[in-house]
């Protein structure tokens, strides 16, 4: 049978106090939806279908980032009276298929390991259904599984149904479940509202198929701390540390040494040669590659960028979009914007900004300089101060430096402008014209010297 998934992503998550749909809030850099869009789709659905409520156009409008490939297997459905669970999935059901298995997810549950939907789906009996749970050390606000003799569950009681004895029990409902198509549509519409909220629970069906004697599986999952909701922002940050530390874990097992595995945050993927050392406070973002041998000092920031192997990336830099050689040194407190290609062996010291420009190898840029729009040959020098000055007001323009050029400090290169293989700049020059292979560029300037002056004093 084809798998349809549902999504429940309607909620407002009052608790969040926030004008953000509760689902469009971030783990790890990523919305909480999109991490559960992203387990679903490893179990290959034919159709996820995410159920939307409050704030259902901004969900919509994030969906539509989704990647092609997978943004084409997602649809929405919209529950304009949040009325319970069992009446969101009601609202999903005329778009799944007739013949389908339909796994039911929580949009505010990011961490759900696919593995324990594979055995959900895998222990789900013909004409029943079955559903995902685990103990719960303070159970407080779960649903709890009652169940009969012989272990057979019988039904789900909300926290505030609960009676004291039920309340005492620790195996706790996650909320997921898989049954058929057929199934939900000949059961749900038996789901009343007679309990303390007014609401059609999807938790019913429960009961509702034991006492005609369906078959109701319970799979109880390993690690309760991956299934839990986030309903506050405290258990948001508390589900961000785990995802973390997670993260942190895979890393070390990887042969990646940390300082302190605490203070790492990945919010992307990171992929690593052998021998990495990563020191604390770094921000990991997007897609970073990084060869053997590769430094990263404390406080670094790398999004999108891939830094060859022996490179040492010094404390407080942040690289972006760029793509780094072999033995590249870079920082501290260096800014590498989107657009980057450096050779091998460059160096960008301190306070140095760089957009769009291709170093290439042996070429040094100190401190207190910005290369924009900027194509360095081998060789470089490039003093203090320099700037390349590639913006008219309304136009970029492009800077071409050639090899074993040396570039005195303070050095304005006013784009556009080429200067040839060996040239040499004066400290304190203003390029505004193509300089020669060779030669010398520098700006006179005359000293006016008063003897005797005094300098201005306070009134």
């Amino acid at each position: 049978m084809p798998l349809n998934v549902v999504i429940l992503a309607a909620g407002m998550g009052k608790r969040m106090r926030s004008r953000l749909p509760k689902v469009l809030h971030t783990l790890a850099g990523t919305p909480l939806l999109f991490h559960v869009i992203k387990a679903a789709a490893a179990l290959d659905p034919e159709r996820i279908v995410v159920v939307t409520g409050h704030g259902g156009a901004a969900v919509r409008e994030a969906l539509a980032q989704l990647p092609p490939a997978l943004g084409a297997r997602v649809a929405t459905a919209e529950q304009r009276e949040q009325l319970g669970t069992a009446h969101a999935v009601g609202t999903a059901l005329p778009q799944v298929g007739e013949g389908a298995t339909v796994l039911v997810l929580y949009g505010d549950t990011p961490l759900t390991p696919p593995g324990d939907l594979r055995a959900l789906l895998e222990a789900l009996p013909s004409g029943g259904m079955s559903l995902l749970t685990a103990d719960c050390p303070a159970p407080h606000g779960y649903g709890r599984i009652v169940r009969g003799a012989g272990g057979t569950v019988q039904r789900i009681v909300e926290e505030k149904d609960a009676s004291e004895a039920e309340r005492a029990i620790h195996e706790v409902n996650t909320g997921m479940i898989a049954a058929s198509a057929a199934t939900l549509r000949e059961f749900l519409p038996q789901i009343g509202n007679q309990n303390a909220q007014g609401e059609y629970y999807l938790t019913d069906l429960v009961g509702l198929l034991a006492s005609q004697g369906r078959g109701v599986a319970a799979v109880k999952a390993p690690d309760f701390a991956a299934l839990g909701g986030v309903n506050d922002n405290a258990q948001l940050a508390a589900m961000e540390r785990l995802f973390q530390r997670r993260a942190a874990e895979g890393l070390l097992a990887a042969g990646v040494t940390l300082a302190d595995p605490a203070r790492l945050d990945v919010r992307g993927t990171l992929s690593c040669g052998q021998d990495v050392f990563i020191d604390i406070n770094v921000v990991i973002e997007g897609e970073v590659t990084l060869g053997d041998n590769v430094t990263v000092g404390p406080g670094c920031v790398l999004k999108d960028c891939s830094i060859g192997a022996g490179s040492v990336i010094s404390p407080y830099t942040v690289i972006e979009g760029s793509r780094l050689g072999r033995n590249n040194t870079i920082g501290p407190f260096a800014r590498l914007r989107p657009g980057n290609e450096f050779a091998d062996t460059v160096h960008v010291g301190d306070f140095v900004e760089c957009k769009k420009a291709r170093l290439g190898e042996g070429t040094k840029a100190g401190h207190l300089s910005y290369l924009g729009d900027a194509e360095l040959g081998r060789n470089v020098n490039v003093g203090a101060g320099t700037i390349t000055c590639n913006y008219d007001g309304a136009n970029k323009h492009r800077t071409v430096i050639g090899d074993d050029v040396f570039i005195g400090s303070d050095t304005q290169l006013v784009a556009p402008v080429t200067v040839r293989d060996g040239a040499t700049i004066g400290a304190g020059t203003t390029v505004t014209r193509e300089i020669p292979e060779g030669a010398l560029a520098i700006n006179h300037r005359s000293v006016d010297l008063r003897a005797g002056y005094e300098r201005p004093s306070k009134k």
